[in-house]
């Protein structure tokens, strides 16, 4: 089978420059066309400002396989012409446009949009892959060909992806999570102010705390007769803004129903290796990094660990007021936490045969 034929809507934020980035020389899929508020000759023109200045914010080229892709306005994009659609738009504008892409096309978002439906699961490869036959429900309800998945927000990725091998062996039931989170999270427009952010650490972000708390309950609960039933895990947390580009640092304190000892705790996490046996081009090695080293993880040092794919732990050692373990993530909010998530969650389904 050729490879499926593929859309990036929103292609010039910093969001779609990520899609751009994951997708470039994919083996499943080949973008065709980038959707944009323009139609333009092709995606090196659609970078341009028009003071000749580019809107490429990566820290390597646009991929010379991208530069040539057309790229048209919405207002002329056909959803039929493609055969899976990434989208990377604001919640807003998601509302208004996702329901159309879905309508006839797969669909794969970056926004908050569809997230808190009933009808739609909250995917992370690797840690709940059983909810994706959500997605049944969701086409037969709304009378669509195609269905929109979202991906989490970036901050409780890491944070459920190192509480899911804890929850399936031990059963977590309280979890206390501190965030320094980076600028990248809150992208250019508007983002964060250069004099905030520099020499600072920013301690309320509008929203997040909330997010985090619903989605990971949905991400980690149980898919039965087609609906979710959230996990019975209480949890809080204090959400911040570092100084830092790339790379969500979270402190997590983790209450355990059953009680074992630390070592016992460290293999299952080191263990934990969901993507073995899968062909899914990109996911890593490993889903978990385990550090001794009490000075590890730094996002500056391991954000791209599995081509930031990886997320990591370090002081990982008892928690004796909760009971049970706490210890510091890293993991990469632009990467597994957004665009390159978004892709791999696409693999997944298509993996699965829900794809096309």
């Amino acid at each position: 089978m050729g490879r499926l034929r593929a859309a990036i809507v929103g292609a010039t934020g910093m969001a779609g420059q990520q899609f751009v980035q994951a997708l470039t020389r994919h083996p499943d899929f080949e973008v065709v066309t980038m959707v944009t508020s323009r139609t333009v000759k092709n995606y090196k023109e659609a970078l341009l400002e028009a003071n000749g200045s580019s809107r490429w914010t990566q820290s390597t080229p646009v991929p010379e396989d991208m530069s040539d892709v057309p790229v048209i306005s919405s207002k002329e994009f056909d959803p039929k012409s493609v055969d899976v659609i990434f989208t990377a738009i604001e919640s807003d504008l998601a509302k208004e446009l996702e329901p159309w892409f879905a309508a006839t096309t797969p669909t794969f978002s970056t926004a908050s949009a569809f997230r808190y439906y009933d009808d739609t699961p909250l995917l992370i490869t690797g840690v709940n892959d059983e909810h994706a036959k959500l997605v049944i429900r969701q086409q037969r309800e709304r009378g669509w060909k195609g269905f929109v998945l979202p991906v989490p927000n970036c901050t409780v990725t890491g944070l459920a992806i190192t509480l899911k091998p804890l929850h399936q062996h031990f059963g977590v039931n309280n979890v206390l999570m501190v965030s320094m989170q980076s600028v990248s999270g809150a992208g250019r427009s508007p983002g964060v102010r250069t004099l905030d952010v520099l020499d600072n650490i920013i301690p309320y972000i509008p929203n997040e705390e909330g997010k985090v708390r619903k989605e990971l309950l949905k991400i980690l609960g149980e898919c039965s007769n087609d609906a979710i039933s959230p996990a019975e895990i209480n949890i809080n947390c204090l959400c911040t803004r570092a100084n830092v580009l790339d790379g969500h640092t979270e402190s997590v304190f983790v209450g355990l129903r059953k009680r074992p000892d630390l070592s016992e705790i460290k293999k299952v996490l080191q263990d934990y290796n969901p993507f073995h046996g899968r062909r899914l081009h990109s996911a890593p090695d490993r889903m978990i990094h385990v550090f001794d080293d009490p000075y590890r993880p730094q996002p500056r040092l391991d954000r791209d660990l599995g081509d930031g794919m990886t997320t990591s732990i370090g002081r990982l050692e008892d928690e004796p007021v909760l009971g049970g373990v706490k210890y510091v993530l890293v993991s990469h909010n632009t990467k597994m936490g957004a665009g390159k998530g978004a892709v791999l969650l696409a693999e997944s389904m298509l993996e699965q045969g829900l794809l096309g």
